[in-house]
């Protein structure tokens, strides 16, 4: 496998999900629609489709950790656009928490249903060892020092370099 090309999620309102999605995270909805479903792509995606949406109302939300995903993460491009989407879900009151994990700088929030997503930005192959050294596995998110630190508009990612994740996966090994 390569990577996640789309997830697709039941709802329980359609519409109220459409706004959610497109107001507060920027999805733009597709014209290929059908009666209680809709498909949405994000500003530059390749995909024929990033996200799917399915009514289904008066179904019941599962418990808070009952099995079933527990989220998806959405990536963007720059800490500029993570410092967007962190104003964008607080003034929506669906950011719920922020966490730096050493390569990810990643915000934590709810739809309109209570499905949890997170918001992230990678750390660039060339800066992730650096980036790990003494770091935890999640410690609060100082977002303004980390656009001090790399930079608002430095690209993230990407995550092309296995030899990089070789040695990641023994640094992160070592600090547990």
């Amino acid at each position: 496998m390569r990577g996640i090309n789309h997830i697709v999620l039941y709802v329980s309102d359609l519409e109220r999900s459409l706004g959610f999605y497109e107001q507060v995270l920027g999805f733009q909805r597709l014209p290929e629609a059908f009666p209680g479903g809709a498909f949405l792509r994000h500003a530059g995606s390749a995909n024929d489709h990033d996200l799917g949406l399915f009514e289904s109302r008066g179904a019941p939300a599962p418990a808070p950790g009952s099995v079933g995903m527990y989220h998806v993460a959405w990536e963007v491009a720059t800490l500029a656009e993570l410092a967007a989407a962190r104003q964008s879900l607080s003034d929506a009151g669906a950011l719920t928490g922020a966490g730096d994990h050493g390569s990810t700088k990643a915000l934590y929030g709810r739809d309109p249903d209570g499905i949890e997503f997170e918001v992230c930005w990678l750390v660039p192959d060339q800066r992730v060892e650096e980036s790990l050294r003494g770091a935890s596995m999640t410690a609060p998110l100082d977002l303004a020092a980390e656009i001090e630190r790399y930079g608002a508009d430095t690209p993230g990612g990407p995550r092309t370099d296995p030899t990089v994740w070789a040695r990641v996966a023994a640094m992160r090994s070592a600090q547990r």
